[in-house]
């Protein structure tokens, strides 16, 4: 495989973490596997990752856990779950962490390599025209998208992936309507019923982030989509 993507699966049990790793390879993928978050945490310290797959429960430190604490420091990583957790409350509090997928035990091995080849793809689509531009000026914002940054004054906010691409779309159609069905197939690829949530959840954190610009509105049209409006 051209380009050889490298993952970092964190998975406490022996057998599944064994499983996914040899098929990951023969995939074509590079693959590190970490037994627990902090084990976890110390590759992320040495290795550079296109793509992290993790368990949400593990000993020390929790998936949920190790997830905002990748969001600090490696944001630029995007990172789905991979959980046995599997009740509806579970799969909106990991979106909620930033996930840009998440994916229920058990799951067929060929099933996870077509979501992880997808996700990739999506990831790594060109940026369309406005996120090109090195700095995007939102009112007292500066929105650089490349290096998924949000900045007010000394303060900046780094975005997640897939927080930056959900915003990098919104400001690219400002004062247009931009609906359920095209955010999601644009930016996730799915319209789901965990998809449609999981976009809800991504705008109450971008209106959060912006909350500090009076003129910025991301106005809701109701079962239809959403306007950007600066």
């Amino acid at each position: 495989m051209e380009n050889k993507k490298n993952i970092l699966l964190v998975e406490d049990d022996d057998s599944l973490g064994y499983l996914l790793t040899e098929y990951l390879q023969i995939k074509g993928f590079g693959i590190s596997w970490a037994k627990n978050g902090n084990l976890a945490l110390q590759k992320l310290e040495k290795e550079k990752f296109d793509l992290a797959i993790l368990d949400v429960m593990m000993p020390e430190m929790d998936g949920f856990t190790l997830a905002e604490k990748m969001k600090l420091t490696y944001p630029e990583i995007p990172f789905i779950f991979l959980s046995a957790k599997s009740l509806k409350i579970d799969v909106l509090k990991g979106f909620s962490k930033g996930a840009v997928d998440y994916l229920k035990k058990p799951i067929d091995e060929e099933e996870l390599v077509i979501r992880i080849n997808i996700l990739l793809k999506n990831l790594s689509q060109p940026e369309i025209e406005s996120s090109s531009r090195e700095e995007i000026h939102l009112g007292k914002y500066s929105y650089k998208p490349q290096q998924q940054t949000l900045g007010l004054g000394e303060s900046k906010v780094s975005l997640t992936s897939r927080e930056n691409e959900l915003l990098r779309y919104l400001t690219s159609k400002q004062n247009e309507i931009c609906t359920h069905k095209e955010l999601l197939k644009n930016i996730w690829g799915t319209n789901d019923y965990f998809t449609r949530r999981s976009l809800n959840v991504f705008v109450s954190r971008l209106r959060k982030y912006l909350d500090k610009e009076p003129s910025i509105k991301i106005e809701n049209i109701h079962n239809t989509g959403f306007i950007f409006r600066i």
